[in-house]
């Protein structure tokens, strides 16, 4: 007998897979304000410690400032990492998006739907290529942005170097 999964099905994972998610039932209060307001990106989920203090470090030891991509079958580089965002205030929308900048000048997003509204922290995992807009060998500030009342608000950054 195998298991198959509908196409329907299957892009339904993969969203899930690339949306945000809860944060991590073990993350205390200090681990939140020792992040506040920023993107931690890292290779691997991020697990936590016995405490705060170990949780802390493990997060700084995890943390990466450039990403590594890899060509695709069509030769194009595609990055993938997952991202803790500690917001620095309480989610006034449920649908964010993580933008990639380079300087003032907006280069791409992805779309991060299904937030709940109600956590200081969103985690999950992010696909980009370089056919979405952001080039190898650049550094880009990543913003999580909500738009609220019809205008942007930042909830988090981190700079970031595709190569």
């Amino acid at each position: 007998m195998s298991l198959r999964i509908p196409r329907a099905g299957a892009a339904v994972a993969l969203a899930i897979v690339l949306g945000a998610s809860v944060a991590h039932a073990d993350l205390g209060p200090k681990v939140i304000a020792a992040f506040k307001g920023q993107v931690v990106v890292t290779n691997d989920e991020v697990e936590p410690g016995a405490n705060d203090k170990a949780t802390i470090e493990n997060f700084k030891k995890a943390r990466v400032k450039e990403v590594k991509g890899e060509a695709n079958a069509d030769d194009v580089v595609v990055w993938h990492f997952y991202y803790t965002a500690f917001l620095n205030a309480k989610a006034g929308t449920n649908d964010m998006k993580l933008e990639f900048y380079s300087g003032d000048k907006y280069v791409a997003d992805e779309h991060l739907t299904g937030i709940d509204t109600t956590v200081p922290v969103l985690t999950g995992q992010i696909q980009i290529s370089e056919d979405d807009g952001p080039a190898k060998g650049k550094t880009y500030v990543l913003k999580l942005v909500g738009q609220v009342h019809g205008k942007d608000v930042v909830y988090a950054t981190t700079p970031l170097t595709l190569n």
